[in-house]
């Protein structure tokens, strides 16, 4: 297949190497001094005991690189504003685009199932509605990363996860079609998991739940996952999470994910700072739209009432606002 990795930092290098090594014709959009490596000495994957050094075709151009038989988007929720302004040299008549994202994503409303609420107006995840124009749901699959990655030094990507490696993809109408079925098998066959879902947005909410729950924490207190194991932070995330599953529940998404599992004494929590802490810290936009204000907003027009989650909205906001790296207005 002919496949595009649109984002190939830490996550959608990773992809991008294992699609490459597997036999697909992969390029990559990236920028910068990672962008200059990966030309110069190819996109290098280090995992487990391997080295895959994969010599894909780059560019921060996409009308360089053609029209592809899939799109995989692995940008932030908060950069798919260069998506929706580049992609359209990559689209053929029926390439379709796997918005594989952290939080609530654009297209959401789409292909509800029946008897599901609708969803609340989404409308500040598409500014202008540039992604349905240049896009559309026609071309929109769904997807959910499960992996954890981080660029060494420009060209070279650590997957600290080799055995864990996962990408949900769905359409947005849930139906099973062969274009799921080919990229899941392409999926598979480069060593990335991509397990059967008949929900994606199951999917999409049981991700959601340890960023909009436990992830927001870390950002309010500017500290790694860790912190989530001491007494009262955990009472906090528990009490995040419980409201959280409701608001799922009331958009017909009723997960099994127990406080008391999710946040429960046989958790382990890695020392490692969540990516919305990151990004605020190094000064980049934050996905705090997708993450925090859609699940509020989804409690909000269900009706339900969500104390814990108001709060951390309302800090969340606040630091990101202060630091310029997010705009409620």
């Amino acid at each position: 297949m002919r496949i595009c990795v649109y984002g190939a930092g830490a996550i959608g290098g990773n992809f991008a190497a294992r699609l490459s090594a597997a036999g697909n014709d992969v390029s990559v959009v990236a920028r910068g001094a990672h962008l200059e490596a990966i030309r110069s000495r190819g996109l290098t994957l280090l995992t487990g005991d391997r080295k895959i050094v994969a010599e894909v075709r780059a560019s921060d151009r996409p009308a360089d690189l053609g029209p592809q038989d899939v799109v995989i988007s692995t940008l932030k929720a908060s950069s798919l504003a260069d998506l929706a302004a580049n992609i359209t040299p990559l689209l053929g008549p029926g390439t379709p685009v796997v918005f594989a994202q952290n939080g609530i994503p654009w297209w959401y409303g789409q292909g509800l199932a029946k008897g599901r609420r609708a969803a609340p107006d989404l409308s500040r995840l598409d500014p202008g509605g540039a992604l349905a124009r240049t896009v559309g749901f026609d071309r929109t699959l769904g997807g959910v990363i499960t992996t954890s990655n981080h660029v060494v030094e420009p060209g070279v990507v650590h997957n600290i996860s080799p055995e864990r490696n996962v990408l949900w993809v769905g359409e947005a109408d849930d139906r099973q079609t062969p274009r799921i079925e080919q990229l899941r098998a392409a999926l598979v066959a480069a060593g990335i998991s991509s397990p059967a879902t008949t929900d994606i947005r199951y999917d999409i909410w049981h991700k959601l739940m340890a960023n909009l729950t436990g992830s927001t924490l870390c950002l309010i207190l500017g500290q790694p996952t860790t912190i989530q194991k001491t007494p009262m932070i955990n009472r906090l995330a528990r009490r995040a999470h419980a409201e959280a599953l409701a608001v799922a529940a009331a958009h017909g998404v009723v997960l099994d994910d127990a406080p008391e599992t999710r946040y429960g004494p046989k958790r382990v929590y890695p020392d490692h700072r969540p990516s919305i802490l990151q990004d605020y810290e190094l000064g980049r936009p934050m996905e705090v739209e997708a993450i925090v204000r859609a699940p509020v907003a989804f409690a909000r027009s269900a009706g339900v009432d969500t104390p814990t989650l108001d709060a951390i909205e309302s800090i969340c906001v606040s630091l990101a606002e202060a630091k310029g790296l997010y705009s409620s207005e």
